[in-house]
């Protein structure tokens, strides 16, 4: 699975996912579900990148004391808006405006579709950003910033 990033902006990206075949009925719901889960978490302020304390612990977590003090000084971090699942051919589109939601929100995307590359259906590449130029875009209502239909 290839990853490629275009232009980006937080605030108003579309995220492409280009399969090996179309996507099936069958399938469907395990893409529509990543994305789902992964709005639902960054809405929730799970992608915040100040506050991974266990994560900079290491690999023993054993007694470790989780600091309170530091997790509410942490800024938040949450998504603010997701459009809806869009179809064509082999290709797969969907519109997110990641609001204060940190890069480690895109990690998180990319290891959940290559999980889903391995298992369920062939992904052949994931490009965050930009417009493809065979498939134009309608601006977002829910959008901050207009779209200016730059690739």
């Amino acid at each position: 699975m290839d990853v490629r990033f275009r232009e980006f902006d937080p605030f108003n990206c579309w995220i492409w996912v280009r399969l090996a075949e179309p996507l099936t009925e069958a399938e469907r719901p395990y893409l529509a579900e990543i994305f789902d889960s992964w709005y639902y978490l960054g809405k929730l302020g799970g992608f915040n990148g100040e506050n991974l304390q266990v994560h900079g612990e290491g690999a023993d977590i054993s007694w470790m004391h989780y600091a309170q003090e530091q997790a509410e000084a942490s800024l938040a971090a949450v998504m603010h808006n997701m459009g809806d699942l869009e179809t064509q051919e082999a290709w797969c589109r969907i519109w997110v405006d990641l609001g204060t939601s940190d890069a480690l929100a895109l990690d998180v995307l990319i290891n959940a579709l290559r999980t889903l590359d391995q298992d369920v259906v062939r992904v052949e590449e994931v490009v965050i950003g930009g417009i493809n130029s065979d498939w134009p875009v309608d601006e977002h209502p829910e959008s901050f910033v207009p779209n200016d239909g730059r690739p």
